[in-house]
């Protein structure tokens, strides 16, 4: 059933044209991912679609409309989302204009009134009335229900007053508003922000069994493609809807483009012959009928306004690396009598790729700031490298003066970069790169959106050439295709990387070792990626509880070591794999991840020789030799592997 249109809703400010003319429909069932590039207006749209404002077109002035098939509730989650600051938890829960919401705000305050005045017996009288009626409309279900959802998200202080909470808590106070209030669509605008792994999988599940229509902007790919069933792309000011999640996205917007290319290559043609024939001479121009010098006017005004399908590119280059990098001896940390890092130790090696996991607060930015020098440890050292070069992308985006222009910004970190094909780029053409036109390098950072400026800090913290990545919530307010083309630079980034994520996608795609940090400030560290992590508390999970006595032939070290110990060669009798086989298997991994990206880099290095045949032999012998290498290496594992079995 159709639920709400959308038609030609467009928005601008300035000269700036976010979208024009969008237009769509929502069905019950409906479940849109709404995608694109930060800056392009996802949350914009959002607000319009919630508020049911369509905007103006910029060039004639008409009004979009928004308009709801009879009756439409919305609920709508916004990135900030405003709150009263002397409701509690509970108060703000059932802030909506229904007559349930309305029955359970004065249920909650007169309970809290007989508490205070046991003695007042009209308040009691009231407290009775209100109680039948919540039993009339079966209203206790919704309350317990809000406490139930308030619980998974982190939240179970009811009665705390909201103006208490961090911002992280109101927004998950204010997630679990809008999922236990009922609505027709749902509008969540990243929801899964500063969320941990198990409350991220928690909320997915809720939002796979949900019946009503939902609209959502995240970042988290796993996330958008179980959940999602339609995905709306944000392109260069138009609107794409796509009956696929976000895997399937990606192959229908291929095809597109593929087709919008070769629309233009061949108007452009059209245009090359019309542009001859009506270059004749003065004598054949009067005879030329004006049907068709108005058809040319037509396809010149087409023909010049290209496709631009600019993409994100990521360049820098890393200072050299020595043999010392980073050593964590005995760390540990106390704040307040809760101890959030207890007895660490870690060599960090040139090439590793780190993900560091765990629920909120159990301190895994106190680690990340310990190991930046940031934060002294309360016991134990650390140890850095002197040619080490620290880049920090930390989860607030640091601006010393918002008012400062975006291009003085980047150029406080030097005018120029060494890329990694041995060229300088100027701070303006890598703003270009990260999708900074012209216009916008010369904005106040404060007029920039919150996508956009965690863009820009990126781009400030990869401009001063780190050789070391310590990224704290990398995936919080960056867009899919920002966080897509910064996977592919860590694959050749020449040195090494810890990041703090709860993006699965992300820790798969990047990480080699997961450290999972738990209650008491132990961590544990596992081979592989989220997924492996998750594999392998499964296995651990069955076994405690006997249902697979075989189950963790791959189990978690102990606190972090460098190396494992004796006791673990002992474990190893439950697998086909000996010790030093499986050693060998772990670093086999390692490996084929390192030929895989230096594969990589030959071949970019291959497209950008130009002409240069000599130089291109040269690289294809060495491409040759890397891929017989990765080959010999990719066997071997897979003969471990079965091994293993």
């Amino acid at each position: 059933m159709l639920i709400l249109t959308v038609e030609n809703l467009s928005h601008s400010y300035g000269e700036r044209t976010l979208f024009k003319n969008v237009s769509f429909n929502i069905e019950t069932g409906d479940k849109i991912g709404l995608i694109g590039v930060n800056g392009t207006g996802k949350s914009t749209l959002l607000r319009h679609i919630a508020e049911m404002d369509g905007g103006r077109d910029p060039e004639t002035g008409e009004p979009g409309k928004v308009v709801p098939n009879g009756t439409c509730v919305i609920e709508y989650l916004e990135q900030n989302p405003s709150y009263e600051p002397e409701a509690s938890v509970l108060e703000q829960i059932f802030k909506g204009n229904s007559p349930m919401m309305a029955l359970l705000r004065n249920y909650e305050t007169l309970l809290d009134a007989a508490v205070l005045h046991p003695e007042d017996k009209n308040t009691q009288r009231k407290l009775l009335e209100t109680q039948q009626q919540m039993d009339e409309n079966f209203a206790w279900q919704l309350e317990s229900e809000a406490k139930a959802v308030l619980h998974h998200l982190g939240i179970t202080d009811f009665n705390q007053k909201m103006k208490t909470l961090s911002g992280g808590q109101r927004k998950r106070v204010a997630l679990a508003g809008v999922l236990v209030r009922p609505s027709d669509l749902l509008i969540l605008d990243e929801p899964t922000n500063h969320m941990d792994n198990e409350t991220v999988a928690w909320l997915e599940e809720q939002l796979q069994k949900r019946k009503g229509a939902l609209l959502m902007v995240t970042h988290d790919r796993y996330f958008f493609d179980r959940v999602i069933n339609r995905t709306l792309e944000l392109d260069n000011g138009n609107a794409y809807l796509y009956t696929a999640n976000y895997s399937g996205f990606l192959q229908k917007r291929a095809e597109r483009r593929e087709l919008e290319t070769a629309a233009a290559r061949k108007l452009q043609n059209i245009y090359r012959r019309e542009l001859a024939w009506i270059s004749r001479g003065a004598e054949a121009r009067r005879t030329k009928k004006k049907d068709r010098v108005e058809r040319f006017a037509e396809i010149e005004a087409a023909a010049k306004e290209k496709i631009n399908h600019q993409e994100l590119e990521i360049t820098s280059a890393a200072t050299r690396l020595g043999k010392t990098v980073i050593e964590l001896e005995h760390i540990s940390c106390i704040y307040e009598g809760i101890e959030y890092i207890h007895d660490f130790s870690y060599i960090l090696l040139r090439d590793d790729r780190v993900g560091i996991i765990g629920p909120n607060g159990v301190g895994k930015t106190t680690l990340m700031d310990i190991i930046a020098g940031k934060l002294q440890p309360d016991t134990g050292t650390v140890t850095i490298g002197q040619t080490v070069k620290i880049g920090y992308f930390s989860q607030h985006s640091e601006f010393p003066d918002e008012n400062e222009r975006v291009l003085q910004y980047i150029k406080d970190a030097g005018n120029y970069v060494l890329a990694a094909d041995g060229t300088y780029i100027s701070a303006a053409m890598m703003l270009e790169r990260f999708l900074f036109p012209p216009e916008l390098q010369w904005v106040p950072i404060r007029k920039l959106s919150g996508g956009e400026q965690r863009r820009l800090y990126l781009l400030r913290t990869l401009m001063e050439a780190p050789n070391i990545l310590l990224l704290d919530e990398p995936t919080n307010d960056l867009d899919i295709p920002t966080l897509s083309v910064l996977e592919e630079y860590l694959d050749t980034f020449a040195g090494a990387v810890i990041a703090v994520s709860h993006d699965r996608y992300f820790l798969d795609r990047f990480a080699k070792r997961i450290f999972a940090v738990e209650p008491g400030g132990v961590l544990r560290q596992y081979p592989g990626g989220y997924s492996d992590y998750e594999k392998i508390r499964r296995q651990e999970a069955a076994e405690r509880e006997g249902e697979n006595p075989t189950a963790g032939k791959f189990r978690a070290s102990e606190p972090v070591k460098t190396a494992p110990d004796a006791s673990e060669a002992k474990r190893e009798k439950t697998s086909g794999l000996t010790f030093s086989e499986k050693i060998e298997l772990e670093n086999l991994e390692e490996k084929i991840a390192g030929k895989e990206a230096e594969s990589k880099m030959i071949s970019r290095e291959i497209s950008l020789a130009g002409n240069d045949f000599v130089k291109i032999a040269k690289l294809s012998d060495e491409l040759n030799n890397v891929e017989k290498e990765l080959e010999a290496l990719t066997e071997r594992w897979l003969e471990l592997s079965e091994k293993g079995e």
